[in-house]
This record gives C-alpha cells, structure tokens and sequence, in this order.
C-alpha cells in the first residue's frame, strides 16, 4: 500500500464517519486546528484504520504527528517495517 492509498483511506474515513468536509482534508491539514480532531476522535480514526495496519501501534508513534501527511507517513513507516521483518 502506497502514502496515497493511505491518505484516501483516511480522508474517507473522516468524510464518512466523522462527517467531514472532504475539500479541508488535504495532506497539510493540522489534524487539531484544521480539522478539529479532539484526541478521542484520533483513538477513533485508528480504529476505524486498523483493517490496514500490519500490527498495533506504539501511541508513542503518533504523539508527534500533527498534520495528515505526518499520520500517512507513520502509517506507511509501520507497514514498511512490517514487510521487512
């Protein structure tokens, strides 16, 4: 799964569980300002992603992302690691 499979799988999920403006949901979005994701609907889009994650995820791993693009990067790191072991 390629950066861009991931992030339509995430813009998706925004629009369609969390009812979002799709036309906001661009790689440089801020997840809390632009988005307004509260931490809990963070948890819930992780969740919602999980049917594409090789395994969990260390919540450390997304203590520093800030924008979508930083999600779709972590996401894509973690499936790579997944490939290489």
């Amino acid at each position: 799964m390629d950066k861009q499979q991931i992030f339509e799988k995430m813009k998706s999920a925004l629009v369609e569980d969390f009812e979002m403006d799709e036309a906001k949901i661009t790689p440089e979005a801020r997840l809390y300002e632009d988005l307004e994701l509260d931490s809990i609907d963070a948890v819930d889009l992780i969740v919602k992603l999980k049917s594409i994650l090789p395994r969990n995820i260390d919540p450390e791993v997304f203590k520093t992302v800030r924008t979508m693009q930083d999600v779709v990067d972590a996401i894509y790191n973690l499936i790579q690691e997944s490939e290489a072991k």
